[in-house]
């Protein structure tokens, strides 16, 4: 008989926030343009195992085992098909938010970016190219997955030389329930109506879970260091990314 694991909330501080980074490293990588290593990781179980250990960890529950995309030539078309083409020359499931004008709440596309980069500016991050120079998206679902990898991984250093994590967590907080959350809730409801064009199981189930995780990560957050505060009170303003809140 083997002992049975230890519930997710047991588990030592530093464990769950590895976990936790790791997760939204590999939703970024896998929600990012197939690469043939992608590919190679899904065929091999390697991707499966990293990915399940923290979902374990994270979640009590251990990450189903499904069939990748028969090679990279699948995995690639199924992920055009749904994020790159569609209707009219839009995608079928955009994975910007300005694409979303009920994530817009009555600003213009510049205006929302510009309060969602003023997160990444406080914590020093300039906007990096992506191919032919182009300037990558700051409210892509990708970004915002990588920025809360990159919240993680200060709030561990924080905690490792016994400094305050509180503003790292603050910040996530915020950033989660602000942008992140209300993307990906709105992904997946556009997704349910356009998941027939062979998009890989394993991505197809991050769509479906990541919404109900992460508003479970901004629950547990708000346990730390209290509720996110309403947008009028600690807005991002244009002139300034200063952050009150996160300091």
């Amino acid at each position: 008989m083997t002992a049975s694991a230890a519930s997710p909330a047991a588990l030592p501080e530093a464990e769950r926030l590895a976990a936790r980074e790791t997760l939204y490293r590999l939703a970024a990588a896998l929600l990012g343009y197939p690469l043939a290593e992608t590919q190679q990781a899904l065929e091999d179980g390697r991707l499966h195992d990293t990915l399940s250990q923290a979902w374990q960890t994270l979640t009590g529950e251990p990450w189903p085992a499904l069939e990748p995309s028969a090679n990279l030539t699948d995995l690639e078309v199924g992920y055009m098909a749904t994020f790159i083409h569609g209707r009219r020359g839009k995608p079928r499931v955009p994975l910007v938010a300005n694409a979303y004008e009920e994530l817009l709440a009555g600003e213009t596309p510049a205006g929302h970016m510009l309060n969602v980069q003023a997160y990444y500016r406080h914590f020093g991050l300039q906007p990096a190219l992506g191919d032919e120079g182009l300037t990558d998206e700051p409210d892509h679902l990708v970004a915002m997955l990588e920025f809360c990898a990159l919240l993680c991984h200060m709030e561990a250093q924080a905690l490792a030389s016994d400094r305050d994590a509180a503003p790292y967590r603050r910040a996530q907080r915020d950033f989660v329930a602000r942008h992140l959350s209300p993307l990906l809730h709105i992904v997946k409801a556009h997704f349910a109506t356009e998941n027939q064009h062979g998009l890989d199981a394993t991505l197809t189930q991050l769509l479906n879970t990541l919404p109900s995780w992460a508003d479970s990560q901004r629950a547990a957050l708000e346990a730390q260091v209290g509720p996110c505060p309403r947008p009028d009170q600690n807005k991002a303003s244009r002139a300034s990314a200063s952050q009150a809140l996160w300091d």
